[in-house]
């Protein structure tokens, strides 16, 4: 868990269900959330007392600004942010536009890693959430619904071996293979679209998600939950492997209700 000795924490909140995560398990610490996500408001459940800005889109200066008024030097980043919004410069302010064009590759790893510089550069450290979601990190093997396949066996060793080739250059985060055979990779479409499009090219397959060996793991951890399975059932995907003890599985007790459901293996690469 974050240490006793930080106090006051800002909380900057993307879509999805996973700022709600650390928040709920740091309740007392959280002064002030800075929520991107449309569907967080003061009255979302666990947030009594905390204090929701919301930001129609990002603005990092003003962000600063704020942070600084405030007197809060320390900040968790959660939750998804869309990678096409860096091509829509009328979304976002001076500050950010800057960051983005001294980068020498857009890629999400230097993205984030460039803003998380611009933040720190300001005297506010930017804090890891790993530990305190370590209860919702994958473990090793089985996890929920059925043992996979030995043929799901071969195609998680088989992509494994792919990712370890693309992950280092910032994409295929989420890969689909089925008979030694890639079906879809990841790129900024993210997961989601990536196993809609993997359904309507195969039924049957494995989808493998891991993250890249230097990835900053204080922000940026892979999730699943329940629309990654909702979205494998209707595609009649049938295996999701993830990396284990690097992968937070959200909303546990729906994602596991619907491995079992549908048949799914959900398995944890060690």
């Amino acid at each position: 868990m974050v240490p006793l000795s930080y106090e006051r924490i800002a909380l900057v909140a993307g879509a999805g269900t996973l700022p709600l995560e650390i928040t709920s398990r740091l309740k007392g610490k959280i002064d002030v959330i800075y929520s991107l996500n449309e569907n967080l408001s003061p009255c979302s459940p666990g947030l009594d007392g905390v204090e929701v800005v919301n930001m129609l889109s990002p603005n990092l200066g003003w962000l600063l600004r704020d942070l600084k008024e405030r007197g809060i030097k320390e900040l968790i980043m959660a939750g998804y942010v869309p990678k096409r919004l860096m091509y829509m410069p009328e979304k976002l302010d001076p500050a950010l536009l800057a960051v983005i064009g001294k980068l020498s590759s857009r890629d999400d790893h230097s993205l984030l890693g460039g803003i998380v510089k611009a933040i720190e550069s300001q005297g506010i450290k930017v804090l890891s959430y790993r530990e305190v979601i370590s209860d919702i990190l994958a473990p090793a093997g089985t996890i929920a619904g059925r043992l996979p396949t030995e043929e799901e066996k071969g195609d998680i060793a088989w992509g494994v071996n792919i990712m370890k080739k693309l992950l280092p250059l910032s994409f295929g985060q989420t890969l689909v293979v089925k008979g030694r055979s890639v079906v879809a990779v990841e790129a900024m479409e993210g997961t989601d679209k990536t196993i809609e499009r993997a359904g309507c090219l195969v039924k049957g397959g494995v989808v493998i998600k891991m993250m890249r060996p230097d990835q900053d793991e204080r922000y940026d951890l892979p999730t699943v939950g329940p629309t990654t399975l909702k979205m494998m059932a209707e595609g009649a995907l049938t295996c999701l492997a993830v990396e284990a003890g690097r992968t937070i599985i959200l909303e546990k007790e729906k994602t596991f209700a619907i491995a079992e459901e549908s048949g799914i293996a959900l398995w944890g690469i060690g």
